[in-house]
């Protein structure tokens, strides 16, 4: 359950590339559900990473994604570090995201730039 980690930044990547690519073509209450769908996935992404952070022994933990930047013995990776004070803020900033999405599906309505709120 720790490995769901990877996919909290993950979502609101693929969100962002799908609205890039096709909000031109979409309707207005697409795009806003295309948007709040990602950032309440990467919400559900944080609980799933949580419960599994509870059940550990050893609190922390480092997933490595990929080796960046290999020269000789030095090795820089892209890692995730899963502990509970990252955990935690994940679970506030993508919790808090997802309610604001929500209640902008609402609140945009009708407004000119509505597609590119959920864009950005």
């Amino acid at each position: 359950m720790i490995h769901a980690a990877a996919f909290i930044p993950l979502f609101p990547l693929l969100g962002f590339l799908i609205l890039v690519s096709v909000g031109h073509r979409i309707g207005e209450r697409a795009s806003g559900i295309i948007g709040t769908a990602a950032v309440a996935l990467a919400f559900a992404a944080a609980v799933v990473t949580w419960l599994g952070l509870i059940e550990r022994n050893h609190r922390e933990v480092t997933q490595t994604l990929f080796t960046w930047l290999p020269v000789g013995s030095l090795q820089v990776k892209a890692a995730l570090l899963v502990d509970p004070l990252s955990i935690t803020m994940c679970l506030f900033v993508t919790g808090i995201s997802a309610l604001i999405h929500l209640y902008s599906m609402g609140y945009m309505h009708a407004e000119k730039d509505y597609r590119k709120f959920f864009l950005y």
